[in-house]
């Protein structure tokens, strides 16, 4: 069985556009980005934006990420994978991550939350003068990593958004 990304989420003046790759199980079950409880990307990106959105419901976080002018997408348009592990993609059919960046007059970087996203995404984006920053994974599979190390790479997205 194939899983499907969700649609975008930005506006026209998005300034910073984070890409995962696939969303997990969680996710896909909730039909919400970075459902699973024990994923860092709302502590994270909060941090980003000087707001702390895990107490917020799901279509507040997202309107406040759009109000601070952060886009949400993933590299993958579909794929087949048993489980959550980006490890785990087979047959990945890209989303087309050029168009929705075309379609952005305001965007000044794109960040890549995980490997898999960097390697997938990356490429498709090189042409196109943007910042392409790649961040440490925010998913509890990427546990290497301490969580204040996790939040100092983050940090950096801030000057995007000034």
């Amino acid at each position: 069985m194939r899983k499907v990304s969700f649609p975008p989420v930005a506006a026209p003046d998005t300034r910073l556009l984070i890409l995962g790759s696939l969303p997990g199980e969680k996710s896909l079950e909730a039909r919400r980005y970075y459902a699973h409880p024990q994923n860092r990307f709302w502590h994270l990106i909060g941090r980003v934006i000087d707001m702390e959105l895990e107490p917020l419901n799901y279509e507040a976080r997202l309107q406040a990420l759009l109000a601070a002018k952060v886009g949400l997408w993933d590299t993958v348009a579909s794929a087949r994978r048993h489980g959550s592990l980006d490890s785990a993609i087979r047959e990945a059919e890209p989303n087309p991550l050029a168009d929705l960046v075309a379609s952005l007059p305001e965007l000044r970087a794109v960040g890549f939350n995980g490997k898999t996203s960097a390697r997938l995404g990356m490429p498709q984006l090189a042409h196109t003068g943007l910042a392409l920053i790649p961040l440490p994974s925010s998913s509890p599979a990427h546990a290497s990593m301490r969580l204040a190390e996790k939040e100092k790479l983050w940090d950096r997205l801030r000057e995007f958004l000034a």
